[in-house]
């Protein structure tokens, strides 16, 4: 039967029928390995994904410092707007928004007669209270509902107070999970602040760092790796990123997307309307960053920064190669599930292999067929109506800056040996016999753990006690806990210590699953 047909079989025909689509069993001899993904989760059924407004505001938009983050909605919404993924920001001059919460906390009155003048009134005294740089306004469910013009009203107060207000219709109820809200804040970054500010960069080694979100301070620990071969980075989307730094981020030569589904949109509009080719870059492992730094350095086909390049790498790993060493002794053969949002199930696996921990089980939230499967099946994929409620925009070439760094015989030739403008995706990187598993839920969740009994289980803040009750520790990986940064080289050496410290714990051994002495209450899930 094996380990899919085991959690599959508690299922009503019309509920397996779904979700088998959504499980794989790796095996590398099989001719397809095709997976659905981003369709709509079963109702009923306890999904760990999270809404529209989650993904623009929470994700992709929160971490600017600078940006002063407007919620229109009720306060419950609101509060997303602080504290809740501890992306980490130097205040510039003092001017940092992201520990404050801004929201214009619509009441039974305001959905009865709208909004747009409680919006009007926040803009207004945002301005006159912290001076910001921009303005964003972000929509919720009601919003939506009620018809409030989010969009007028900010092109309204933009004239009226000469900054940049711009709005996101990303009511949590569009899309099918949190990735729709990535989409809206894309194109309103492409649209809005992209391409404002033509100062040029410093160096001619320059870089944008796409889709890092500086949980526990990861993209810090980037860049000083990045500045250390000497490469300038421009900007960074959005971890302790600026309006300033993105308004100029078209002038960088090389574009790296760390997060491929939060922003593979704006690589992709970059290179239409400028001619910026991208690279997916991994900085979570110590074998994967070190990969990437090569294949950064191979796109500018310097020499002098290949030898910086090589210098940097073998300094960095006989510093921390003690540390290593030793953690590898403590986790080497354990085995881990993964399940979180962006590309960190792809990306912690080559973490875990760097201390001989092999993944058992991997998924993600939010992912679409080619974050599994690879871009070139994109073609492929069909359109829903949930999709199509997404708008897709299309930007042009433009003819005055539009610049191609590389000569297309060597474009080709480098396409052939790194990742450029192209992401493989997770599923090449499973082992045979480990499961690959799209929106996974709260009953598949508790099946797999007694299937495959993983050492460790790395998640998210929803289901991260519904395992902790099954005597398994789980790492939160979307916010990493109090822990981090775990990119780099540093980071390696932190996420192994704090994995140690976890599976060592006896606590763990005093945790018994209510499963395996008591009679549990079961039921079926029908059409």
């Amino acid at each position: 039967m094996g380990v899919k047909g085991a959690v599959l079989e508690k299922y009503a025909a019309k509920v397996f029928k779904n979700r088998k689509e959504h499980m794989l069993e790796i095996d590398s001899g099989q001719a397809e390995s095709r997976i659905a993904a981003n369709s709509r989760s079963i109702p009923g059924i306890m999904t760990s994904r999270g809404c529209c407004y989650a993904g623009c505001k929470g994700v992709v938009l929160g971490p600017l410092k600078d940006a002063l983050l407007i919620t229109h909605g009720p306060v419950g919404c609101g509060f997303y707007s602080w504290g809740t993924r501890r992306n980490k920001a130097r205040a510039a001059n003092g001017g940092s928004f992201i520990q404050y919460c801004f929201s214009t906390d619509l009441q039974e009155p305001d959905i009865v007669f709208g909004g747009e003048k409680k919006l009007r009134q926040a803009i207004k005294e945002a301005i006159e209270l912290f001076h910001p740089q921009c303005v964003l306004v972000c929509s919720t469910c009601p919003v939506g509902l009620i018809g409030d013009d989010i969009h007028a009203v900010a092109a309204e107060s933009e004239k009226l107070y000469g900054i940049t207000c711009v709005a996101f219709s990303c009511e949590g109820y569009k899309g099918v999970s949190q990735s729709a809200g990535h989409h809206i804040a894309n194109n309103g970054v492409m649209r809005r602040i992209i391409g404002r500010d033509d100062t040029p960069p410093a160096t001619k080694f320059s870089l944008n760092l796409l889709g890092e979100y500086n949980i526990g301070g990861d993209s810090w620990e980037i860049e000083r790796i990045l500045r250390r071969v000497g490469y300038e980075v421009v900007a960074v989307l959005t971890g302790d990123g600026s309006f300033a730094d993105l308004s100029r981020a078209h002038n960088a030569a090389l574009n790296l997307v760390q997060c491929h589904r939060s922003i593979n949109y704006i690589a992709e509009m970059m290179k239409t309307r400028f001619g910026m080719d991208w690279i997916k870059v991994n900085f979570i492992g110590v074998e994967a960053a070190c990969r990437s730094l090569r294949d950064i350095a191979l796109y500018f086909g310097d020499p002098d920064l290949s030898r910086r390049t090589e210098e940097v790498i073998a300094d960095e790993l006989e510093r921390i190669e003690p540390d290593r060493a030793h953690y590898r002794r403590k986790l080497k053969g354990r085995t881990a599930s993964l399940y979180v949002g962006g590309s960190r199930s792809h990306h912690y696996q080559n973490l875990l292999a760097d201390f001989g921990v092999s993944t058992v089980l991997a998924g993600y939230e939010f992912a679409h067929r080619d974050d599994y499967e690879g871009r070139e099946v994109i073609p492929d994929i069909k359109e829903d109506a949930d999709n199509k409620n997404i708008e897709s925009i299309a930007v042009e070439k433009d003819e005055k800056r539009h610049r191609a760094f590389l000569a297309p015989e060597r474009y080709a030739e480098l396409k052939e040996k790194i990742p450029l403008d192209y992401y493989k995706g997770m599923i090449r990187d499973m082992p045979d016999g480990s499961v690959v598993i799209d929106d996974l839920n709260h009953y598949e969740t508790e099946a797999f753990i007694e299937l495959l009994r993983p050492d460790f289980f790395m998640s998210g803040i929803k289901d991260k006690y519904v395992i902790q009750k099954a005597g398994v520790p789980s790492k939160q990986l979307h916010s990493y806990d109090y822990g981090g940064p775990y990119a780099g080289f540093n980071g390696a050496i932190n996420f192994a210590r704090d994995i140690a410290r976890s599976v060592e714990c006896p606590a763990w051994r005093l945790v018994t699953p209510p499963w395996k002495f008591e009679a549990m209450l079961e039921g079926t899930v029908t059409e």
